[in-house]
């Protein structure tokens, strides 16, 4: 049996009927157990608004992997995907990480196979190895250093020019950083199936209905898409530039759950989330894999200490000096 089987029937075992009654219950029992268990929440800015709001600390991934460096806190509660528990838990080694939902993944974690990419790297052995944080611990522990998308440019401006590189996993994200800094890299083939399912037609609308409005991407994006862009940014980076632009209305091409933080941030501004090809719940472009946590599964995690993030000590060792180079870099 798996570690997510266990963690299923664990639960099933003591019972979904331990529920509270209602959210306003959940939110004060989560908060309860916090205290009790010295426990601290992590929540990415692409989770629903309600988790956004009970978080301890908010962010993309550079400022969460900085959170959870720092903590004090006995037990870590992900509300995210898995690569950010798996990060949280390599810098934490000897504290419990938990998982709302282990099948919270990560499309572009998911493109980059471990075997693959180690004969990939082997096959290039002259090269540094630059990964993006959104990748397996197996992965990090093949790499040289970890980047986000808030400093990925910062990183790869201090290679010395004479050093090739191999950017890992995302094509498009490497691309961009490519044509910032002029510097060639080998790309991993590797993609997000959120920031690359944008529809470019219903987009070329939304324009025409709001030629006032200014687009702002994430550069996980598709060329195309940046190339229409009047900022493009990390996650952060958006939330910062519609607080602080002098414009009044965006269109913002990234995963939707950044609105809530947005439109509390910036309330008098015109957000527009920039629709996705596919007709979903909400013609948007959203993280199916994000929205797998629910406050319920939060705070049934959170009782049960379950589903439990664990990692060998030798694959936490290696995955760690490479986040560590990151970390360092101020």
């Amino acid at each position: 049996m798996n570690q997510l089987e266990i963690a299923k029937s664990q639960l099933e075992v003591k019972g979904y009927l331990d529920l509270p009654i209602n959210e306003k219950d959940i939110i004060a029992k989560i908060q309860e157990l916090k205290k009790e268990k010295n426990a601290v929440i992590l929540g990415h800015y692409y989770q629903d608004g309600a988790i956004q709001e009970i978080s301890d600390f908010l962010g993309d991934s550079l400022y969460l992997a900085n959170a959870a460096a720092n903590t004090k806190a006995d037990m870590i509660v992900f509300a995210g995907v898995h690569f950010m528990a798996e990060t949280a838990k390599i810098l934490n080694p000897n504290k419990k990480v938990v998982l709302p939902d282990l099948n919270a993944g990560c499309s572009l974690a998911d493109s980059c196979p471990p075997n693959t990419f180690k004969e990939f790297v082997e096959a290039h052995p002259d090269h540094l190895v630059i990964s993006y944080i959104n990748c397996s611990a197996e992965i990090k522990a093949l790499s040289d250093i970890i980047c986000t998308s808030s400093n990925a440019l910062k990183i790869i401006e201090q290679v010395p020019a004479n050093r090739p590189i191999i950017f890992a996993p995302d094509k498009n994200l490497g691309a961009y950083l490519q044509k910032e800094t002029g510097r060639e890299m080998l790309l991993w083939d590797g993609a997000c199936l959120v920031h690359e399912a944008f529809s470019m037609d219903k987009i070329l609308m939304l324009i025409k209905e709001h030629p006032d409005a200014e687009i702002i991407a994430h550069p996980e994006s598709e060329a195309h898409l940046l190339k229409l862009a009047h900022f493009v940014g990390s996650t952060t980076a958006l939330l910062h530039h519609v607080q602080h632009s002098t414009h009044h209305k965006f269109i913002v091409a990234t995963e939707v759950g950044i609105l809530h933080e947005m439109r509390k941030n910036a309330p008098e501004k015109h957000l527009i989330a920039a629709p996705a090809k596919e007709n979903n719940t909400c013609a948007c472009s959203e993280c199916a894999f994000m929205k797998l946590n629910t406050l319920e599964k939060l705070y049934l995690c959170m009782k049960y200490e379950l589903p439990e993030i664990t990692l060998s000590e030798e694959l936490m060792k290696k995955a760690l000096a490479p986040i560590q180079r990151m970390l360092a870099i101020k």
